[in-house]
Order: structure tokens, then C-alpha cells, then sequence
């Protein structure tokens, strides 16, 4: 029997290692996902002591894509140990499943697969490294500082209105939820009860900028510190540079429009003054985090739109967020920059940006649009088979801005979750799946990395524009 079973893991790691990088990596996710909605169907983990699979499905694909949709509640509807699985599943997706892997491989003595440090080197780092296993380790430090410190300032908020353990335990799942940006929260209407508090508001939002930004921008960050000390010139890559300023430029706009724009809907209630401190919270989580202070549904039009356009772009390269991330606007930006000037190289901060960087850019912004709008009629097309006389204007509304969410693991809602059928919410499964590993990663496991190489043809022209 023994000998029956070492061959079965023989053989699954054989496996593993032929795999390309993007499969592996698609394949960590669903297994992830598998295994959580396993233990989410278990008596012990919901207080009613059952779960449709299609809910404990969602709501394992949710928390390890990081995402904070939910089809029931996650304070009332499971038990504690119901509410771990739900966190330590949020803690593996905003790692990464693999990130994890790399580490328990190195403790067991084990080398790494060049496929498993390719699919390492895609996901972390903008160049080529040689000492991936010392940024894989700078990354749990990173975490397990940055989520501690969260803990402790949520701790300092909430230990006067609740007892010292549950105070702990609010701050430890908030904490982990706001760094992974998850969104999940123990409230039933989110963080509506806190708009105002600085204390809160500000922790929250440090911890999703911090988990945003990308592990690969806060190592070289961390890293000019000992190069100063080394006395040695500085050099910070474009890739920094283009995710630090479109995050700043992201977050301060999307501030200045959300206050400008609500005064009339969801600011209704707060005082001129006081509109500040909410603006830049909606701003900040929208593009990846999903927590909210005000409500949703109270959203003008114009900054509905506004909201999707954030949760689109998503966050950086190497973080734990969706969307078409930071950096893809940046080079889509100078692209456009660059051609209306009449240069035929696309130039910023005095360094040209490779081709590869260009056709990427192109192709996930592309490939997103076109995936998006397949996803978005499917979910009409669910909605329509469920004979559910819904408002038009609801449906197109409420549904566009579920799949953008979904699509850039945002985790705000306007309601369509729960009149999703059980079609619909696979529909959504597979966007928040997708938006997680990535819609260029899915291609490739798709297509395949296998093309033409370097074969080229005879350049001829055609009319454009």
C-alpha cells in the first residue's frame, strides 16, 4: 500500500514538473479552491451546519482570488472555525499558492523545478533574478511585519467597544482581509459603522496600498536603504517609478471626482469637511480591496462609472490584486504620449520601453475588454433563462459593475450577488479565477507560449483610423 502510494506521488510530481508555468500556476488556484470549498462543506464550519456547494464554491474562489464577494454572510453565516478557513484561504491567495510552496520547499530540502522558478520570476520580478528564494523570504517578512502592524492600530480602535479577545480577533481578520485586498469583512454592512474614523480609515487604507503596490516595488524600495548604505549611485527601475506614480495619480484623482461627484448622493449626510476622509477610502479600495464606508447603491451614475474605471485598472504587477493593473495604463498612457508627439519609440523617465512590454500591454487590454463583454452577456443570458422579470436598468447597471469587480478581484457590489442564479455564480467564479492568475496567464494556458518565434514576413500596411 505504501509502495502503491509513493508511486501515485511520484507520478503527480512528475506531472508538476512538465507543466508550463502559467498551467502551474492556474492549477495552484484551483486547487486551493477545491480543497477550501471542501472544508467550507463541512458541519463544523457554518452555523446552520450545511452549505450549498455552489456557495462554499464561491466562497473559496472569493476569498483565495482575493476578491470579498460574497453570497452569505461571513460574520453571521459561519462558525469561528468556519471564519479561519476563510482567512487562512485569504492569506494563501494573497501570497500565492506557489509563493507558499516555494518556501515549504526549501524547509523540506528540496530543489525547485526551473518551471517553478519561472512561474516564481513572472509573478515577482520585472527582471531576471538570481536570489529568488531570498525575495520569497523578504516577502513573508514583509507581510507578517505589515499585517502585525494592522493588527496592532485596528486593536487600538476596537479594544474600547469590544472584549480584549474579540477586539483581537476583528483586528486580525481585518487586517490580513485589507493587505491581501480581500474586502471580506466580519460586519454585515461592511465598514459603514466606521466613516469617520481617522484611525481605522487610514490603517485600512495603508494596508491595501501596501499589498497593492506590488512585493516586487516594496523589495526594491526596501533595498535602497543598503545601497545607500553601500555608498553606491541609486537607481530606481521604471517599473517603480510607473507603479508609484500612476498608484498617487490613481488615488489622488479618484479622491478629488468621488468628492466632487457625491456631495448630492452618497456625501449627502457629511459635513463639507468630513467628505475628505470617505473620498479617499472609496478611492483607495476601489481599484482592489472591495471594503466599503458608505453605501454603494447610493451612487450617482457618473461616479458608478467612475468606480468601475478604478476597479478595471485594478492594482500593480506582483501584488495581491486584479484588474489590468498599474503599470499596463502607464505604458498604454505613454504609448499614446509618445505617438501623438511623432516618436516612433516609446520613451519615459529618459529609458525607451522594449517592444515586449508594448504588445503585452495591447493584448491584456484587448483580451480584457473582449473578456469582459463575453462575461457580462453570459451573466444577461442567466438572468434571462431564470424567467426573473428584473429591471432593465438594474440588470445592466448592476451586473456590468459585478463582472468588473469580479474580473479585478474588487469585491464591491451593488446587489446583483444575491440575484445570481446558480449559472450566474459559476459564471462569476470563473471571472474572479481568471482575474487572480490573470487574463494574459489564461491565454497562455489556453494557446499555449509555443508561436511563430522569430519567424517574420513581409511588412505591408493598412488603413487605420
Amino acid at each position: 500500500m505504501i509502495s502503491f502510494m509513493k508511486k501515485i506521488f511520484k507520478f503527480i510530481f512528475d506531472r508538476f514538473r512538465k507543466m508550463s508555468p502559467a498551467t502551474l500556476l492556474l492549477l495552484s488556484f484551483i486547487t486551493a479552491i477545491t480543497f477550501g470549498a471542501t472544508l467550507l462543506m463541512l458541519p463544523f464550519s457554518t452555523v446552520s451546519g450545511n452549505i450549498k456547494f455552489i456557495d462554499a464554491l464561491f466562497t473559496s474562489t472569493s476569498a483565495v482570488c482575493v476578491t470579498g464577494l460574497i453570497v452569505v454572510d461571513t460574520g453571521t453565516y459561519f462558525t469561528l472555525p468556519g471564519q479561519l478557513i476563510i482567512l487562512v484561504l485569504i492569506q494563501l491567495g494573497g501570497l500565492g499558492i506557489m509563493t507558499v510552496s516555494v518556501l515549504l520547499f526549501q524547509f523540506l530540502g528540496k530543489i525547485l523545478s526551473f518551471r517553478h522558478r519561472m512561474a516564481m520570476q513572472e509573478t515577482f520580478a520585472h527582471t531576471p533574478r538570481k536570489d529568488i528564494y531570498r525575495l520569497i523570504k523578504s516577502i513573508f517578512i514583509f507581510t507578517f511585519i505589515v499585517e502585525a502592524a494592522g493588527v496592532f492600530f485596528l486593536f487600538i480602535h476596537w479594544h474600547k467597544e469590544y472584549s480584549f479577545a474579540k477586539a483581537f480577533y476583528l483586528s486580525l481578520f481585518h487586517s490580513v482581509s485589507a493587505f491581501c485586498n480581500a474586502g471580506f469583512s466580519l460586519f454585515e454592512n461592511n465598514l459603514m459603522n466606521y466613516p469617520d474614523s481617522l484611525l481605522l480609515n487610514f490603517t485600512i487604507c495603508g494596508l491595501i496600498v501596501l499589498g497593492g503596490i506590488g512585493f516586487p516595488v516594496v523589495y526594491e524600495i526596501y533595498n535602497i536603504h543598503s545601497i545607500k548604505r553601500a555608498k553606491k549611485r541609486l537607481k530606481i527601475s521604471m517599473h517603480t517609478k510607473s507603479v508609484l506614480i500612476t498608484t498617487l495619480i490613481l488615488i489622488v484623482s479618484g479622491t478629488l471626482f468621488f468628492f466632487l461627484l457625491e456631495q448630492n448622493y452618497s456625501l449627502r449626510g457629511f459635513s463639507f469637511a468630513n467628505s475628505f476622509l470617505p473620498s479617499l477610502f472609496q478611492s483607495v479600495t476601489a481599484r482592489t480591496a472591495g471594503f466599503n464606508t458608505i453605501d454603494f447603491s447610493q451612487l450617482g451614475n457618473a461616479t458608478t462609472s467612475l468606480i468601475i474605471f478604478l476597479m478595471f485598472i485594478g492594482a500593480s504587477p506582483g501584488s495581491c490584486g486584479g484588474g489590468i493593473k498599474t503599470t499596463t495604463l502607464f505604458v498604454l498612457f505613454s504609448l499614446v504620449k509618445n505617438r501623438l508627439r511623432g516618436n516612433n519609440r516609446v520613451n519615459a523617465f529618459k529609458k525607451s520601453l522594449g517592444e515586449g512590454s508594448l504588445s503585452k500591454s495591447i493584448s491584456i487590454l484587448l483580451i480584457s475588454i473582449s473578456f469582459i463583454t463575453l462575461i457580462f452577456f453570459l451573466l444577461l443570458l442567466t438572468d434571462q433563462m431564470g424567467n426573473r422579470a428584473a429591471d432593465n436598468a438594474f440588470m445592466y447597471r448592476s451586473y456590468f459593475f459585478e463582472v468588473i469587480s469580479a474580473f479585478g478581484t474588487v469585491g464591491l457590489s451593488m446587489g446583483a450577488t444575491n440575484f445570481l442564479n446558480g449559472p450566474g455564480k459559476l459564471i462569476i467564479i470563473f471571472t474572479m479565477l481568471i482575474g487572480r492568475v490573470g487574463i494574459l496567464t489564461f491565454s497562455y494556458v489556453l494557446a499555449g507560449t509555443k508561436g511563430l518565434g522569430g519567424l517574420e514576413y513581409a511588412e505591408e500596411n493598412i488603413m487605420v483610423g
